[in-house]
């Protein structure tokens, strides 16, 4: 029971720091002047900046809404890691390696404490099921 607990608060913490980073903030501030000037200085034309914006937005509502399930959240979960590692490489092509080329490897080392804690609720769950399924 204790391991359960401690996974669902994991879980519960990982994922709402995801998306806060990638659903909330980009959300609010991804018309700003900053925003548009960094993904101009990383190579990028703007509609990738709008597109990037929908899809973290969708990634993110996916993975923290608990009624989406299966292949969906495994998509999100798979997109963002994808993101955060071109992320690391755009900020190092075209600045070196300074913090904004790390921040995004340690957002994805939280992404993978996501969901690994997700697997592992799903896991007690389905063996949970099996157990009740096998005393009736």
């Amino acid at each position: 029971m204790k391991t359960s607990k401690t996974t669902k608060i994991v879980y519960w913490t990982t994922t709402i720091i995801i998306f806060l980073f990638e659903g909330v903030i980009p959300a609010l501030t991804s018309n700003s002047q900053l925003a548009v000037e960094g993904v101009r200085h990383l190579g990028y034309p703007d509609y990738f900046r709008v597109m990037l914006t929908v899809f973290k937005v969708a990634g993110a509502l996916a993975i923290v809404l608990p009624f989406v399930k299966g292949r969906v959240k495994e998509w999100a979960y798979a997109g963002f890691g994808m993101t955060f590692i071109a992320a690391a490489i755009s900020h190092w092509a075209a600045d070196g390696a300074d913090f904004q080329t790390f921040f995004p490897l340690v957002v994805f080392a939280i992404l993978a404490a996501s969901y690994t804690s997700y697997h592992k609720l799903q896991g007690e769950k389905n063996s949970y099921s099996i157990r009740t399924q096998s005393l009736a």
